[in-house]
């Protein structure tokens, strides 16, 4: 396997350069996150009580992958998809002091809030953000111990690519802990909506 990203750009077979622009769009245009009732719901009190009120604001994930990642002080995690930081922010805190978070997303407005939340949580000194597609992650190969994502990996068109790349940057007998939705039997017009690409 490559130590270097994949280069999503040499074929486009699926479209995928729209699907991500449809997506881009759509998460750029949100006004909040899905906020307190959310995070109620997937995290425990004890994390809640260490989130900014932004981070909570920007909740946009469907599970919490940091209660199943079983992270260590010292470790180096991605976070893929970062979005508002709330996974970025609970990472942080668990790999201690000398761990450190990579939070990754395509949209800088994005990593700016999860910089700032990250801040204001106190954890901002081991969180590092990168701008870039989870298809081809800016990142050395074997360079991360546990890579987390939250409702992320579904809004790739090359998921497959996508797992492929974690491996990569994966060390080894480092971790992967994803959580998401999957669905089978779509029919054409939901395939094919934009609407369902960005949810």
């Amino acid at each position: 396997m490559s130590d270097q990203p994949i280069d999503i750009q040499d074929r486009d077979l699926m479209h995928q350069k729209e699907i991500r622009k449809v997506v881009d769009r759509a998460y750029s245009a949100i006004a909040s996150g899905a906020g307190r009732t959310v995070v109620d719901h997937l995290y425990d009190s004890e994390q809640v009580a260490c989130l900014p009120p932004g981070a909570v604001e920007w909740a946009l994930g469907v599970g919490n992958p940091v209660r199943h990642a079983r992270l260590a002080q010292g470790a180096t995690v991605l976070d893929v998809g970062c979005g508002g930081g709330i996974d970025t922010i609970l990472a942080a805190r668990a790999v201690g002091a000398t761990g450190k978070v990579i939070g990754l997303d395509t949209l800088e407005t994005m990593l700016e809030r999860a910089r700032v939340q990250s801040a204001a949580a106190g954890v901002g000194d081991r969180c590092d953000f990168l701008q870039g597609a989870m298809e081809a992650i800016p990142l050395a190969a074997s360079s991360v111990n546990v890579a987390i994502s939250n409702g992320v990996v579904n809004l790739s068109p090359r998921k497959p690519r996508v797992l492929a790349e974690l491996r990569r940057v994966l060390r080894p007998g480092g971790r992967l802990c994803i959580v998401d939705f999957t669905v089978d039997d779509l029919p054409p017009e939901v395939l094919t909506s934009d609407a369902a690409w960005a949810g």
